[in-house]
């Protein structure tokens, strides 16, 4: 495979059909990382196609291979991720901007989200039988794949999200296209190349390399498509779930969040305690510089103890060490693009004019504080006095930057963290167990933390309330996307019914 064959269509490396290409830019200094196929409708047509005959009547067709034998192979996919942990990692850095520390925790989870799939569908057993309350009717529901998937990837976390969709996918049964973001298509290339060498039958797994107008776009319309996976924004989910309306096909999407961190003054009491949840809301806002669906953008802060808790918060974002993301000792990357960190600028910009006060960052850094001095660097910001009307708090911001908010009782505090057309994540810290509860049951997100901030597990279900989308990944439920009910009902004794007269 040449580095302009990134396009994967039955078990073959290809260049575009029109020859066109694209240039991946390092953003940490802007300069070509790489240059990959740039696919267009052919090129999809042609991968969909490879889906669609790999799924009905490829040679030893995936959809039938029994159970064993598809998670023995996605339990060699892991193997080999394994394998390739640094180069992958290197790969993630480089592509994205974020740490090659956090690159390397990526290629674990992805390793891990195999690993789950493999032993969930090895510990299923052979379908629900049904009482149908008759000894001569023997009555079962099974789960059958969908067919072929389109399963669309964000920037942030190419490998990642590409992982949350493949692996169930596979592990149904089902064959697919994967359209990786144009932004940072590197990582999933390497993914299926592990496919590959995994043993997957050819068909099964394709790749377009391109746009989302057209490549995601014709996906998302394609008649011989059965479901569309798509994570990321909000706009381009909606025109996802419009084009795929006309062909009634399955649709999932995870369209982000604008998350709340809930502080009450009672988890800062000490100063162990106060130091743990200062540490936390800079985690839940600044990892990868904030471009992270479930960044804790938003905190929530208890009125009595703010005017400490932001002073110290912004005392240490203006400490955080940006810089290329695989360089020593470095915190935090650049934005991935120059379109990101001016919509960045835009957002603080619009957060000042309505009133934010700025307790730090607000500008891209100085020359002497990053390295390289060019890239899509942008300070880690902290905006106080912000309320629900401010744009900034509102709109999934995707960059380094923290809004607070404060209130005064625990119905107020809910209340504004509920104050958002998302509902992906959230958090409440507190010590008193009863108020956790009641605060974490109370509030409309998918996944609520209680004490901590960002952590997830492959066994446990992740998705969003409201416009964070529609339907689960990972857990049971991010399988059964991947699958079809069906129930079976035999007549063991049949005999005439006598309806009619005759």
């Amino acid at each position: 495979m040449s580095s302009l064959e990134t396009i994967h269509v039955d078990g073959v490396w290809r260049a575009a059909a029109s020859g066109a290409q694209r240039e991946v830019l390092d953003p940490a200094d802007a300069t070509v990382l790489a240059t990959v196929s740039e696919g267009g409708v052919a090129d999809t047509d042609a991968a969909v196609a490879a889906a669609r005959r790999a799924f009905d009547n490829g040679a030893g067709p995936w959809p039938r291979t029994p159970v064993a034998e598809r998670a023995a192979l996605l339990r060699r996919v892991a193997g080999l991720l394994e394998r390739d942990r640094e180069e992958i990692a290197l790969i993630e850095s480089r592509d994205t901007g974020k740490t090659l520390e956090e690159g390397r925790t990526d290629v674990d989870c992805v390793r891990d989200a195999f690993r789950y799939f493999a032993d969930l569908v090895v510990a299923e057993g052979p379908g629900r039988v049904v009482d149908a309350g008759s000894d001569t009717v023997h009555s079962v529901v099974v789960h059958e794949p969908v067919g072929v998937c389109a399963l669309i990837t964000p920037w942030n976390y190419p490998l990642l999200q590409a992982s949350w969709k493949i692996a169930p996918a596979l592990a149904a049964g089902n064959t697919f296209v994967v359209k990786p973001s144009e932004v940072t298509p590197l990582s999933t290339v390497h993914l299926v190349r592990l496919l590959a060498e995994a043993g997957l039958p050819d068909g099964v797994a394709n790749l377009v390399t391109g746009g989302g107008d057209p490549v995601g776009a014709r996906l998302a319309e394609h008649p011989h498509v059965d479901l569309v996976s798509f994570t990321g924004g909000l706009a381009s989910g909606t025109k996802v779930m419009t084009a795929a309306a006309p062909t009634v096909k399955k649709v999932a999407l995870e369209l982000g969040g604008k998350n709340p961190n809930v502080v009450f003054a009672d988890a800062c009491e000490s100063d162990e305690d106060f130091d743990t949840a200062v540490d936390q809301a800079l985690n839940a806002a600044f990892i990868h510089s904030g471009q992270v669906c479930s960044a804790g953008s938003r905190l929530i802060i208890e009125e009595s103890v703010r005017d400490r808790f932001v002073s110290e918060l912004a005392r240490r974002a203006e400490r955080i060490r940006l810089g290329r993301g695989t360089e020593k000792g470095v915190e935090c990357g650049p934005l991935v693009s120059a379109q990101q960190l001016a919509k960045t600028e835009a957002y603080v910009t619009h957060a000042l004019a309505e009133g934010a006060a700025l307790r730090c960052g607000g500008r891209r850094p100085e020359p002497s504080d990053v390295r390289p001095e060019t890239g899509y660097f942008y300070a880690p910001t902290v905006l106080d006095l912000c309320h629900g009307e401010m744009k900034v708090v509102r709109e999934e911001t995707f960059g380094p930057i923290l809004t607070v908010e404060t209130f005064h009782t625990e119905d107020e505090a809910v209340a504004l963290a509920n104050d958002t057309e998302y509902g992906l994540a959230g958090a409440v810290w507190t010590k008193d167990a009863g108020r956790a509860r009641r605060v974490a049951g109370r509030l409309r997100h998918g996944t609520v933390w209680i004490n901590d901030f960002h952590p997830y597990l492959p066994q446990a279900e992740w998705g969003g309330f409201g416009k964070s989308g529609i339907g689960r990944e990972l857990g049971p439920s991010g399988l059964a996307e991947y699958r079809e009910a069906k129930h079976v009902y035999q007549n063991l004794e049949p005999k005439p019914v006598r309806w009619f007269a005759g």
